[in-house]
């Protein structure tokens, strides 16, 4: 693969890295997915820096990091000269691009249902587990976890669904096999396992979010009313905003 992180300004690597930390605004995010889904040399520069920042979540995100910036120009000269190059390249590009938004922009909000746009606008994929990998326990849990947060759901589906066959009731394994297959669009498969997550009769630790996840699933699948009955038990501030709607 390409490598184009050292064509990234610094700027839009600080935003590549805010998106990938999940503290970009609600606008924000919209116009940076929509720019991912309409412009593949962007979206290529954003999987190179996530694969550099999270990789196997390591000290060598530190070291990688500087490394590129070692790897700058190193006169004052050379340095405006390769920034104001980027900048119009990169800028160039995302200015194309969002005229490609507006044109488009009317035709999006206009398509779809209320309830899928409602959906759309919620849904993030659970942010999941620190990856202690410096631990062995449970070293084949966190496995998974890694190829979760590099978006390689497939993979920690089918690496979750092996561990699961041994211990169908662990409610962890459960809600993340029911968000790994939400956040891979497959909404109907993730509801069996959400429901085995929210009907733990421990202190789950995840349970707000199972519910929350779940009414998502049953709002996907176009079942409102089982949608409003989980999202009434989520205490998250999302579910209440979601059930505003839903009862509007």
């Amino acid at each position: 693969m390409k490598d184009n992180s050292n064509n990234i300004s610094e700027e839009l690597l600080e935003t590549i890295e805010r998106y990938l930390n999940d503290s970009l605004s609600s606008i924000e995010l919209k116009d940076f997915e929509r720019l991912l889904d309409i412009d593949e040399d962007f979206k290529a520069q954003v999987d190179d820096v996530k694969t550099m920042l999270f990789g196997i979540e390591t000290q060598s995100l530190k070291e990688q990091l500087d490394d590129f910036h070692k790897e700058m120009p190193q006169t004052d000269v050379q340095k405006k000269i390769v920034s104001q190059k980027v900048r119009f390249l990169n800028y160039s590009k995302i200015a194309a691009a969002a005229a490609i938004i507006i044109a488009v922009g009317s035709i999006w909000f206009f398509s779809g249902s209320p309830n899928e746009k409602l959906y759309t606008k919620h849904f993030k994929p659970d942010p999941g587990l620190p990856t202690t990998m410096s631990s062995t326990d449970n070293f084949d849990f966190y496995d998974a976890m890694v190829n979760y947060k590099h978006a390689d759901y497939d993979l920690a589906i089918e690496k979750w669904r092996v561990l699961s066959e041994s211990q169908p009731e662990n409610d962890t394994l459960n809600y993340f096999i029911g968000a790994a297959y939400l956040a891979n669009k497959d909404a109907d498969k993730a509801i069996p396992f959400l429901e085995r997550a929210t009907a733990s009769e421990d202190d789950f630790a995840f349970l707000n979010d199972a519910y929350y996840y779940l009414g998502l699933a049953y709002l996907k699948e176009g079942n409102i009313e089982l949608a409003k009955e989980q999202l009434n038990l989520s205490n998250t501030d999302s579910a209440k905003e979601i059930l505003s709607k839903l009862t509007d």
